[in-house]
């Protein structure tokens, strides 16, 4: 391989880990924004207590 193959596949490395990151930012923020606050507590809940994480 060379340097400037390397140096693509690097740049296109970084730019699929950028945008998978944008669109699970986006996807998060759209979905807190649209859901129901009781059901954001309570999807947040039961992960803790099947993660064994003590909550209250």
């Amino acid at each position: 391989m060379t340097a400037q193959t390397q140096s693509r596949t690097s740049i296109s490395a970084n730019v699929a880990a950028i945008v998978l990151s944008a669109f699970i930012g986006l996807a998060i923020v759209t979905i807190a924004g649209h859901v129901q606050t009781s059901a954001l507590h309570d999807a947040a809940h039961d992960s803790r207590h099947a993660m064994g994480f003590p909550c209250h």
